[in-house]
C-alpha cells in the first residue's frame, strides 16, 4: 500500500471511529435533497428507462448510465461545504 492509500485508510478509519463519516453522509443526503439533486436524478432514471425500455435495462446498466450525470449534478456549494467539514475534522485530529 502506497503512502497516499495508507493515509486515506487512516483518515477513513478515524472518520468511522468518531462517527463523523455518518454525520457527513447525513449532511450530504440532506443537502442533495434540499437542492433538488435527488429529484433530478430520479427523473433522469425514468428517462433512461423510457428510452431503452424496462425489459432492456438492468440495474448495472442504469447505474453506469446515471453515475456520471449524478456526480456532475452535485452543486459546487455542496462539494465545498463537505470539503470544508473534512478539512476542519482533519485540523482537529492533526495527530493522524
Amino acid at each position: 500500500m502506497n503512502k497516499d492509500a495508507q493515509m486515506r485508510a487512516t483518515i477513513n478509519q478515524k472518520l468511522i471511529e468518531t462517527g463523523e463519516r455518518e454525520r457527513l453522509k447525513e449532511l450530504l443526503r440532506a443537502k442533495l435533497i434540499e437542492c433538488g439533486w435527488k429529484d433530478q436524478l430520479k427523473a433522469h432514471c425514468k428517462d433512461v428507462i423510457k428510452e431503452k425500455g424496462l425489459e432492456h435495462v438492468t440495474f448495472d446498466d442504469l447505474v453506469a448510465e446515471i453515475t456520471p450525470k449524478g456526480r456532475a449534478l452535485v452543486p459546487d456549494s455542496v462539494k465545498k461545504e463537505l470539503l470544508q467539514r473534512i478539512r476542519t475534522f482533519l485540523a482537529q485530529h492533526a495527530s493522524l
